[in-house]
């Protein structure tokens, strides 16, 4: 399969300046496999010290001097590295997550050695480290579950990628494509992005099969609980996450899983999850001008899940049972919809910035309003509201347009993609006209690229 990461990859590389490189991301999203399959590419290809499935390799370390070293762990792994051909990969480093300090070392004294390490909950290192970090010395990474582009490319299906990446605001997909994409679309908010499912679906196209895999990864990530912290009760963490998939596009409550809790406990277990990215915290934010996150209320968040797939196992979708996309319906689309929005947004953002959500809420009496994604996409604040239908009342978009005086608006639903001006409808106060761009799913990964297009050729 073909990562759209693998570019970024390429780019970081080549570059002379370059730094180490440490990849973050959720576990089974496939860090490992990605950097050795494109340290493929080099002379010497890539030399693997595993940390975690060879302990003792950590005590090549102890030295700051770079080139010794490579000598000792040329040594250990009995393959040559050489700076400038080979790719030298330090997976699972979160079993000794103090080499992360020595990683400036190879920056200043060895930089044209390529550099590059990953490990499953990496974050809880990184958040709570007893070491002084490398700062400005080590450069990051992020890798999301596989996009539905590249759903698109395993499924090999390129000629309707290539009609994704050449549409514009004006000219959108053929409508002949549209209903095929749509289907892909409604297959991908089942299969979901985590590599395992897609190559598997790739290659089997069995829901049977899928539905089984998807029990298995929830298993493992389950296993992973007792590894978060010391100390950490499982079984709160796991009756957390259980309660999750019920609190998509809602905001996190304690009180919504557990009266009985401590709201707090509830809370730290919700930020435990956070940091391994099984859940992304969508945080509300003002919106009143750039950069949206200057201006975030961390006291409300939402929740989006890591995976669609893995969302629709949980909340008892039987994709085992599906014969007939088209004929769905779910009590919960508007969730599996909304769910999937935030899951593209959040790969959309450039490969070196930490994904992240944000929302807008209005909480006032008689006028309550929530627009469920804002974007920053330039200097241009974007409300994007998601309609799991092809209708639906935009009331809450109409409300922040009008109170933030913005003139674009997004509204994602199955419709194909359109332009059009209309005028806020509001029952009291003033009104505004805006330019409301609506989106179809399977085009929400191409979403900033869309609205910068259209702000490049002037609205039209």
């Amino acid at each position: 399969m073909f990562r759209l990461a693998e570019d970024q990859l390429a780019t970081w590389a080549s570059r002379p300046d370059r730094l180490p490189l440490v990849l973050r991301g959720a576990r089974q999203t496939g860090k490992s496999w990605l950097i050795q399959h494109f340290g493929e590419r080099f002379e010497d290809n890539v030399a693997v010290a595993n940390l975690e499935r060879e302990p003792g390799l950590a005590a090549c370390f102890a030295s700051n001097d770079p080139a010794a070293v490579v000598a000792l762990l040329e040594a250990r792994l009995r393959r040559s590295i050489a700076p400038g051909r080979s790719l030298l990969f330090l997976d699972e480093i979160q079993a000794a997550p103090e080499l992360l300090a020595k990683l400036r070392w190879f920056a200043e004294d060895l930089p044209a050695l390529h550099v590059a390490a990953a490990g499953s909950l990496l974050d809880f290192a990184l958040a709570d480290h007893n070491f002084s970090m490398p700062v400005g010395r080590i450069t990051y990474g992020h890798l999301e579950p596989m996009t539905f582009a590249e759903f698109l490319l395993a499924c090999g299906e390129d000629r309707l990628l290539a009609a994704i990446a050449a549409c514009t605001p004006a000219v959108g997909v053929a409508a002949a494509l549209h209903p095929r994409l749509a289907e892909l679309a409604r297959t991908y908010a089942l299969v979901g992005g985590m590599p395992a499912a897609v190559a598997d679906w790739a290659e089997h196209r069995s829901f049977v099969r899928i539905a089984n895999l998807h029990r298995d990864l929830l298993q493992t990530i389950r296993d992973d609980f007792g590894k978060y912290r010391r100390g950490v009760d499982t079984a709160r963490v796991a009756k957390v996450f259980a309660a999750l998939p019920r609190l998509v596009g809602r905001k996190f409550q304690p009180s919504a899983i557990d009266r009985e809790e401590k709201s707090r406990s509830l809370k730290d277990v919700f930020r435990l999850l956070s940091l391994a990215r099984i859940v992304t915290p969508v945080r509300r934010t003002t919106a009143n001008g750039v950069p949206l996150g200057a201006e975030v209320d961390e006291r409300y968040q939402k929740v989006c899940l890591l995976d669609t797939g893995l969302y629709a196992t949980m909340v008892g979708v039987d994709a085992a049972a599906v014969t007939n996309l088209g004929d769905l319906t779910l009590v919960n689309e508007g969730q599996l919809a909304e769910q999937l929005v935030g899951q593209e947004l959040r790969a959309s953002r450039p490969f070196n910035q930490e994904p992240g959500l944000l929302t807008w809420v209005r909480e006032a009496r008689n006028s309550n309003a929530e627009v469920d994604y804002v974007l920053q996409v330039g200097t241009r604040v974007v409300p994007v509201d998601v309609k799991a239908g092809a209708t639906g009342t935009l009331r809450s978009l109409h409300m922040m347009v009008l109170e933030k005086g913005l003139d674009l608006a997004v509204r994602v639903n199955s419709e194909p993609l359109s332009l059009s001006t209309v005028t806020t409808s509001l029952p009291v106060g003033e009104q505004r006209s805006f330019r409301l761009l609506s989106v179809p799913f399977y085009l929400v990964g191409e979403l900033p690229r869309l609205v910068r297009e259209l702000d490049s050729s002037g609205g039209r």
